[in-house]
């Protein structure tokens, strides 16, 4: 393994590092935030709370299977995956979108039975511990998807917009408890219209994490910023005349390329094969997560006779 290899590999262990210690924190706060909104729920007769808590189970069972998405995604290339596993990235964020599709239908179902039951107002502590669920879940959201920006995981990303929906739903509860509470009798059902309200935001942040991942499975070619960083690079390097196709596959934080090269269509195919690899050589060590680059030499006429 060459020096550019083996940087390429500690720098690609140290992001799924990061990646890995980014979700047990997340898995952490989740827990300890399902339990306090949960009990504060019971004991404060608040559904909306008790929905959040739900909601926020699901964050530490989606953020579970993130974190072993990311442990297996970090293996590195072997005989039967040359291009690694990060794919399963992907996999793994399609399973976090079915619990939250989950969640938000039993918080759907349940709202729904309580509107049409009559009940208790909520306790009027359960806006404080909402208040501080608020605020550290939208903490927690602007950390991850700080860490997910710097590492490009989806699956992060998907975390971090679990805090944010997290965030969001607490919000409703607290807008629905406070009307409930303040308003007064008659007013009880505006806490289940705020779960209710929630379980359609968790439905539509579903939509936003799966989106991106599907584009991954499915390639879709979405890295203009990346091709056009590729192709300046590409030009630096002796001997190239042009760029002509570019093409992006994103594995998991890592990137998989396919590029044509121009080069003089008067030199030797050894020469052409050199500045090939120069190509290669650079854009893996331009520390933009790049494990593979296919190749395709393109020979063009530089003098043309009369």
């Amino acid at each position: 393994m060459n020096s550019i290899d083996q940087t390429k590999t500690t720098d690609t262990a140290n992001l799924w590092m990061i990646g890995m210690s980014t979700m047990k924190s997340s898995m952490l706060l989740s827990l300890v935030m399902a339990i306090i909104k949960g009990v504060a729920g019971i004991f404060g007769n608040s559904y909306a709370l008790v929905a959040d808590a739900l909601e926020s189970v699901s964050d530490v069972i989606s953020s579970l299977l993130v974190w072993l998405g990311l442990k297996y995604a970090s293996k590195p290339p072997d005989e039967g995956h040359p291009f690694g596993h990060g794919r399963a990235e992907p996999l793994v964020t399609f399973v976090v979108v079915g619990f939250l599709i989950l969640t938000a239908g039993v918080i759907i179902y349940q709202s729904i039975i309580n509107i049409m039951t009559p009940h208790k107002l909520p306790a009027h502590f359960t806006l404080i511990i909402l208040g501080i669920v608020i605020i550290a879940k939208e903490l927690m959201y602007r950390w991850v998807i700080k860490k997910s920006n710097s590492t490009n995981s989806t699956a992060l990303k998907a975390d971090a917009q679990h805090h944010r929906s997290d965030a969001i739903t607490s919000l409703s509860a607290f807008v629905g408890i406070s009307i409930a509470i303040y308003l007064g009798p008659g007013y009880e059902a505006a806490d289940d219209w705020a779960a209710l309200i929630a379980a359609l935001v968790i439905l539509y942040n579903s939509f936003m994490i799966f989106k991106p991942a599907w584009g991954e499975i499915m390639d879709e070619q979405n890295h203009s910023e990346l091709i056009q960083k590729i192709k300046v690079c590409a030009l630096e390097v002796e001997g190239v005349k042009d760029t002509e196709k570019c093409y992006v596959r994103k594995a998991g934080i890592n990137y998989l390329i396919d590029l044509h090269l121009e080069v003089d269509g008067s030199i030797s195919v050894f020469d052409g094969h050199e500045i090939a690899h120069r190509v290669e050589d650079k854009l893996k060590s331009c520390g933009w997560g790049i494990i593979y680059v296919s190749m395709h030499v393109e020979p063009v006429r530089t003098n043309v006779e009369c």
